[in-house]
């Protein structure tokens, strides 16, 4: 039997906004838009892991208002779980992201546990976090 990770959702507050750090910054690319009964969400991959793929989406897209309201709250707070990418030229892609205007949270550090990482907001206050491995 074998087990992966199929799809990853990120709340951001507009799909359309946030496509220049995944795609233009990160290198991720769209595999799927969707504009649906007034919600928009944006399915984005990388070629090297053809079957994960991150949807970005508002608040309120498929949500009770209670519920999307509550969620556009924690983002506001910039306290939704962080996602983590992995790469293998951190200093690169630390660069990129870098010029691309987008917020700077830690720049590349070697960690006591292992890895170097670096961490950038999104353009609604996501965390997202780029390691690699150890050499």
């Amino acid at each position: 039997m074998t087990i992966a990770l199929q799809y990853c959702n990120i709340t951001v507050n507009d799909p359309e906004e946030s496509l220049a750090f995944y795609c233009d910054a990160l290198g991720l690319e769209v595999r799927n838009d969707v504009a649906q009964g007034g919600f928009h969400w944006i399915t984005l991959g990388t070629p090297d892991q053809p079957g994960l793929e991150i949807v970005l989406s508002s608040p309120h897209a498929g949500r009770s208002q209670a519920d999307g309201d509550a969620l556009q709250e924690l983002l506001v707070k910039g306290v939704l779980p962080m996602l983590v990418f992995r790469t293998d030229d951190l200093d690169g892609l630390f660069e990129k992201v870098r010029a691309s205007g987008a917020e700077v949270m830690q720049e590349p550090i070697d960690q006591p546990w292992g890895p170097r990482d670096c961490a950038f907001r999104d353009p609604s206050g996501n965390m997202i976090r780029v390691s690699q491995a150890p050499v």
